[in-house]
């Protein structure tokens, strides 16, 4: 662990809510909400960000609250400021760290925090803080486990520059094709979760720089919590730290990595679980849990992504006969759409049973051989019973045989590769 020293003169203690929450007026617990503020070498933009974010919360967070500045290793006056600022600013605190990376300076103060929820934005306040409420909300009452600004998200607005608008574009878009998120902003700084989850997520967490938002946001969403977006309104100052082009390939090197993780299964981590969803309306009519729901749910995606797949395997092979023999085109068209295939059955029709990427694989690799053996025999037969068919009848056999492997494809994964889970 790196060595932390705080201001003894420092204020920790949580200041009170701006007006009685929903808790208070209930009678209830009111969640503690610890902002961390994360800064290097910041000394110029930090006065303005904490007397504007203070003002803001002292003013309109319904919620007890204080401030964290996490200076990390800042090699200007960046500690000092912080220092003079806590000073005169009630329930502002500082945390100095001996190394660099924002990654760890999250992963040190939240780890530690005593709050309930626990959020951090940027010093430059790029994020609109009329963000700040919605994006806390939904965790004071439970209904999520982590809250994310979203520049990307419908109703989101920005203002900043193409380079950076295509970076982040083609990032997020990277993250959803690689991992399948379904968040749609990794990287905008503006970001909160309850404790009780974060925890052990954090424990989990191996980043120390830019790549741990992505991180733990993929950590989350493999580990089944739940994710609220916030659209925001994100305005770009360019007098930022950030190497894009630096972290961009730092970022495509943690994709790899996590990707690695969490085929293993080491990215699982074990986390208190929310009650199964229950009908709120004492009279409600409740279909019977039979499983049939899924079990239909399973049949008429598996067949929809079927009839894609074997089109596509169709229409592909019918391209690629033109210059190849049979055995390789077939062996070529049945690789490609069998991957987009399999992928689409994890994220769609097994979406429930948690299987990994690469689990998933290795038993369509199997099937892959089967279907590949079966369809190319057929395909081979028929060439050798009528030697002057055409393509297109070769297509035809082709077809019909991939309709039998794709049944037999949907009873093994069904059964075997994505076998639902028992608890």
């Amino acid at each position: 662990m790196p060595q932390i020293s705080s201001d003894p003169s420092t204020a920790r203690d949580f200041q009170p809510a701006a007006r009685p929450g929903p808790a208070e007026v209930s009678g209830t617990h009111t969640p503690t909400v610890e902002i961390v503020v994360p800064v290097y070498n910041e000394e110029r933009a930090l006065p303005g960000c904490l007397h504007t974010l203070h003002a803001r919360l002292r003013g309109q967070l319904p919620f007890p609250w204080r401030i964290t500045v996490a200076d990390n290793a800042s090699v200007d006056r960046t500690f000092e400021v912080a220092t003079e600022l806590a000073a005169e600013l009630p329930g502002v605190g500082v945390f100095h760290l001996d190394r660099k990376g924002r990654g760890l300076a999250l992963r040190t103060v939240w780890g530690a925090s005593e709050a309930d929820i626990v959020v951090y934005m940027d010093v430059d306040l790029s994020t609109g803080l009329d963000g700040l409420l919605p994006l806390i909300a939904p965790l004071a009452s439970g209904h999520s486990d982590l809250a994310i600004g979203s520049r990307l998200a419908p109703g989101a607005r920005t203002v900043r520059g193409p380079r950076r608008e295509l970076i982040s574009r083609c990032y997020n878009g990277i993250i959803r094709l690689t991992h399948g998120a379904r968040f749609s902003d990794a990287q905008c700084g503006f970001k909160a979760a309850r404790t009780e989850v974060l925890r052990p997520l954090l424990e989990k967490t191996q980043d120390d720089a830019w790549f741990f938002d992505t991180e733990l946001l993929l950590l989350a969403e493999h580990n089944g919590l739940r994710i609220h977006e916030v659209p925001v309104d994100w305005v770009e100052d360019v007098d930022t730290r950030v190497d894009v082009v630096g972290t961009a390939t730092d970022d495509l090197r943690g994709l790899y990595r996590m990707a690695r993780l969490k085929a293993s299964g080491a990215a699982r981590v074990p986390l208190p679980r929310r009650p199964a969803p229950a009908a709120e309306h004492p009279d409600a009519v409740l279909a019977p849990d039979t499983g049939r729901s899924r079990f239909t749910w399973e049949v008429g995606c598996f067949m929809a992504i079927g009839v894609a797949s074997t089109a596509g395997q169709a229409l592909l092979y019918w391209l690629l006969r033109g210059w190849w023999p049979p055995a390789l085109a077939n062996l070529v068209s049945l690789l490609v759409l069998t991957v987009f295939n399999t992928e689409a059955n994890r994220r769609l029709t097994f979406r429930w049973s948690g299987t990994g990427v690469g689990r998933a694989h290795l038993g369509a690799g199997g099937l892959f051989l089967l279907g590949y053996l079966v369809t190319s025999a057929a395909v081979l037969l028929f060439r050798a019973s009528s030697p002057d068919a055409s393509a297109g009848a070769e297509t035809l056999v082709l077809t019909a045989s991939s309709v039998l492997v794709t049944a037999v494809r949907f009873l093994v994964l069904r059964l075997a590769v994505f076998r639902r889970p028992t608890s």
